[in-house]
């Protein structure tokens, strides 16, 4: 983790201040990811229920600062199968929701992990929607150094609070990550646009083509210019929407 001075447009996004300000470029080793936070996060252990009703682990980096909070949810899904199988056992007999087809191709029963993975990130986007009070300004598909995922912004209807969000699916992790403000501050994108992906050792990474989770994972670019993993730790430039 180190300090870093975010320029006077995104400190008046973070924290509707002009003057400078440092903030925390924090790192998480145990959900390999990085991102900058207006202060130390705070860090609680949670669950998260999926689409098809899984229980699945999942932490939450939370800062609230004011009016202001900033939010990102990990839920893993690698356990997904085994939680999903087990939780089949104690369906009613010949409830198709748990028992379905059994052959390994299915994805009905006990197979609705494949669904509840592929589908992951559409139904963060669709729970982030409906909110209440909350409406949707902006939904489209985006990628952070080539992780492709859904970007959303949001009104809050009664206060006028403002939401950008972005969720990603990163080596069978779910990342959630929210930075919602006050009326009349501007959009708080670039919570969401600075977080990155670490490999086993820490060093952030850069894919060279779109990684789509669950299909071969394409090559990727460190700094210096090296692929799969040489050459040190790959810079924040060129993130984003390529």
């Amino acid at each position: 983790m180190r300090a870093i001075v975010i320029a006077a447009t995104a400190l008046c996004t973070f924290a509707g201040s002009a003057s400078a300000q440092e903030y925390v470029e924090f790192k998480s080793m145990q959900d390999r990811f990085t991102i900058v936070f207006p202060a130390q996060p705070k860090i609680t252990d949670s669950t998260y229920t999926s689409e098809f009703k899984s229980v699945l682990p999942a932490r939450i980096y939370s800062v609230d600062q004011g009016n202001s909070h900033f939010k990102v949810t990990v839920v893993d899904y690698n356990n997904i199968q085994a939680i999903a199988t087990e939780k089949a056992k104690a369906c009613p007999p010949g409830a198709e929701a748990c028992s379905g087809n059994t052959g390994a191709g299915s994805s009905t029963g006990a197979g609705y992990w494949k669904p509840d993975i592929e589908g992951a990130v559409i139904h963060a986007t669709w729970e982030l929607m409906q909110r209440p009070n909350e409406k949707p300004m902006y939904l489209g598909w985006t990628n952070m150094n080539l992780v492709e995922g859904h970007m959303l912004n949001l009104v809050n209807e009664k206060d006028k609070s403002r939401t950008s969000a972005a969720i990603y699916m990163h080596e069978n992790k779910l990342y959630i990550i929210e930075g919602t403000v006050p009326a009349g501050y501007p959009v708080p994108d670039f919570f969401q646009q600075s977080v990155g992906w670490l490999d086993e050792k820490g060093t952030e990474i850069r894919y060279l083509t779109i990684y789509h989770n669950g299909f071969p994972k394409p090559d990727v670019r460190t700094q210096g210019g090296g692929q799969n993993g040489a050459g040190g730790n790959a810079g924040r430039g060129g993130r984003g929407n390529q």
